[in-house]
């Protein structure tokens, strides 16, 4: 059997080992743009200087060899064949396949700005290549703009500050109101929105990119960005200087190659179902190739299904709780679950949210006896029986206690192996 794999990420590494665990003898091959085993979730670390390559790589440094996998690394895959099976790379060359795990991942979107493509100073965040482009361009950058203020624009933002060889203007950029605009509140954005003050970063909310300030000698560079701010009265046109732009504005799945096959994808992504199959037989799914905002545990389970699926063994991914994110921006632990920006679009919904001593904030939304979402910033040991209220969806109508009182004790009982058991 030949097993292809396309990603070098959470699922594709995982199913990787997956695969080689479910099947002894088996032919299998990894392809991957990347040339180095990099954990994405961490890539700040490495912006700021905090960990080397080795310091964001998530797999032992003898993985390939102790799991007998052969890693194409530096190569992309310009095209796919799913009726003779085969997959052509950009050097032109031929991998044949008896079943394929697409885990390409994703890679950033650049908004729909005018001459925005092939700036030399415009770049975005996604891969180690990324974070080596912005070091070698902040060495000598007096300002750096940051568009987007998601969980990738924190990324970056951090990762400057914490890099002493960082001597520029950091400013950001965003659409929204706040800071993570999709993850936290007003109330939870404030405690990182104070502390990039004190740490000297402009923040331009409701605002908004609508031009470049290219250097009239190089074409090829842009010397700041023009952007509208509204506000409650008006509308106002500004402008910034910029020796680095790093723009953090979304992602889009990496699907180029399947545009001439018959593997359904829609807007957001790849389609497959819980056991990781796609509408094309042998032509397996994972990880944030789907658009579907993928975490990194999710798409590390995805993997997992779908290799199991493609070596005989039954099994499906029953974890969709996509809109999950922790984060540790200046020592400040904060835990969202759902999509906050949503919330205010459910009708009926009910959110009750507390502030507790030592900064300590919470916030739950629910409806009907159901939680749909919460905040928690401070002290996370709340969030391990919420994480489980909702992804069981379990009915907390008939407690009649304080909704940020309730524990393990009043839904779940202790097994046999000491675990908490959840029993209707």
């Amino acid at each position: 059997m030949k097993y292809v794999i396309i990603g070098a990420s959470a699922a594709g590494i995982n199913g990787a080992e997956n695969l080689r665990a479910l099947d002894k003898n088996a032919e299998i091959t990894l392809i991957s743009k990347d040339t180095e085993i990099y954990s994405r979730c961490i890539l700040h670390h490495y912006i700021g200087n905090m960990r080397d390559v080795e310091g964001i790589n998530f797999v032992d440094k003898d993985f390939f060899q102790k799991n007998n996998i052969n890693w194409m690394k530096g190569r992309e895959v310009t095209s796919l064949d799913e009726v003779n099976k085969t997959i052509t790379l950009d050097n032109n060359e031929v991998v044949a396949y008896d079943k394929v795990l697409i885990a390409s991942g994703s890679r950033p979107f650049f908004p729909p700005i005018e001459n925005i493509n092939g700036k030399t100073n415009v770049v975005g965040l996604k891969s180690l290549d990324d974070c080596n482009t912005i070091l070698e361009l902040s060495k000598t950058s007096k300002n750096i703009v940051v568009v987007g203020a998601g969980l990738i624009g924190m990324d970056a933002v951090v990762g400057l500050l914490h890099n002493e060889n960082v001597n520029a203007k950091i400013s950001l950029i965003e659409m929204a109101d706040r800071l993570l605009p999709l993850q936290l509140d007003k109330e939870a954005s404030l405690a990182y929105e104070a502390k990039m003050i004190e740490h000297g970063v402009d923040l331009h909310f409701t605002s908004k990119v609508t031009g470049l300030d290219v250097n009239p000698e190089n074409d090829s560079l842009i010397n700041g960005l023009y952007f509208e701010t509204t506000r409650e009265d008006r509308t106002d046109i500004e402008h910034i200087p910029a020796d680095l732009v790093i723009v953090c504005a979304g992602v889009r799945p990496n699907i180029q190659f399947l545009e001439n096959t018959s593997i359904n994808t829609d807007r957001l992504g790849l389609l497959f179902n819980p056991k990781g199959e796609t509408n094309v037989k042998d032509v397996y799914g994972a990880g944030d190739v789907s658009g579907r905002g993928t975490i990194w545990s999710v798409a590390v389970k995805e993997g997992i299904a779908a290799t199991s699926n493609m070596a005989g063994v039954e099994r499906d991914m029953d974890d969709f709780f996509y809109a999950k994110s922790t984060m540790n921006f200046f020592d400040i632990p904060t835990l969202s679950l759902g999509c906050h920006s949503a919330f205010d679009k459910i009708e009926g919904l009910t959110i009750e949210s507390i502030r507790e001593r030592n900064g300590v904030y919470k916030k739950i939304a629910h409806k009907d006896g159901h939680i749909y979402g919460a905040i928690v910033q401070g002290d996370l040991a709340y969030t391990g029986v919420l994480a489980q209220l909702i992804r069981l969806y379990i009915d907390i109508s008939k407690i009649k206690k304080s909704i940020f009182n309730i524990d393990y004790s009043d839904f779940f009982n202790i097994d046999a192996e000491q675990q908490f058991e959840y029993k209707d």
